[in-house]
């Protein structure tokens, strides 16, 4: 069921508040962001197109200026546009289906027995990055050099979950105050292949909206992958928000000036 279009609206832009937050907090990186005419870019510095992150906001996007921006920074990069608006120089990655959490209707799931969560720091980074790198099958160097600038930053808090004191799960949630207001948007949610179907994701994502919204947020949000997971997050009260789609930009369309 749809929350509406106030919510959607507010979900998209929350997500692109989100992407902002993520390419200001990699400024020494060489991340950064920058809003043209109908589209919000961001940039991490990674040479990686998920990383590097532009989001359509209206009718007529400034594409041109877009593609100068990360031209110019050399960097690969994908967009997120509205469902059946045509993207002429991508090649279609995913459909996000977007989700959303106004903060009086969490519904909080509490952690089985012998499941324990804690904020990680700089010290549990190899345990995120293989909780995350397995569950997501991507290289753990790769993963490493998105992981680590979360471990420690105000705006970002990393879950770390374990049973009988092994780390099986890992989530962050990135807290902003921008367009969409005071807003928690909710990633990386990896679970171990050992660990599944116990609540571990359902408990874990729980125990980081209990404290972002305690924190001020006004409203949860994330996509989710997969029917399975929509469920999850369903039992927690989040609704569906939309869609969006996401193209990755072909090497010679963002290499142009």
């Amino acid at each position: 069921m749809s929350g509406g279009v106030e919510l959607e609206q507010r979900a998209r832009t929350a997500l692109a508040d989100a992407w902002e937050a993520e390419g200001l907090l990699r400024e020494s990186h060489g991340g950064t962001s920058a809003d043209l005419r109908d589209i919000r870019l961001m940039a991490s510095g990674l040479p990686h197109a998920q990383w590097n992150s532009a989001q359509v906001t209206g009718p007529h996007p400034d594409i041109p200026g877009a593609r100068a921006f990360y031209g110019e920074r050399r960097l690969p990069w994908g967009i997120r546009l509205p469902v059946g608006m045509a993207c002429t120089h991508g090649r279609f990655v995913v459909r996000l289906r977007l989700m959303a959490l106004r903060a009086p209707r969490l519904q909080p799931v509490q952690a089985f027995a012998g499941l324990d969560a804690a904020r990680a720091g700089q010290d549990e980074l190899e345990s995120v990055v293989a909780v995350d790198a397995a569950a997501f099958g991507v290289d753990p160097e790769v993963d490493r050099l998105w992981v680590e600038p979360h471990l420690g930053a105000a705006e970002v808090e990393t879950a770390i979950a374990a049973i009988d004191g092994q780390a099986v799960a890992t989530a962050y949630t990135v807290r902003t105050d921008a367009r969409a207001g005071p807003a928690l948007y909710v990633g990386g949610v990896a679970v171990a292949a050992q660990a599944r179907r116990r609540g571990v994701a359902a408990a874990m994502t729980s125990w980081l909206l209990r404290r972002g919204l305690a924190g001020g947020a006004e409203l949860a949000h994330l996509h989710a992958d997969s029917e399975a997971s929509r469920g999850v997050f369903r039992r927690l009260g989040f609704e569906e928000a939309g869609e969006l789609d996401v193209y990755e930009i072909e090497d010679r369309a963002y290499a142009e000036p």
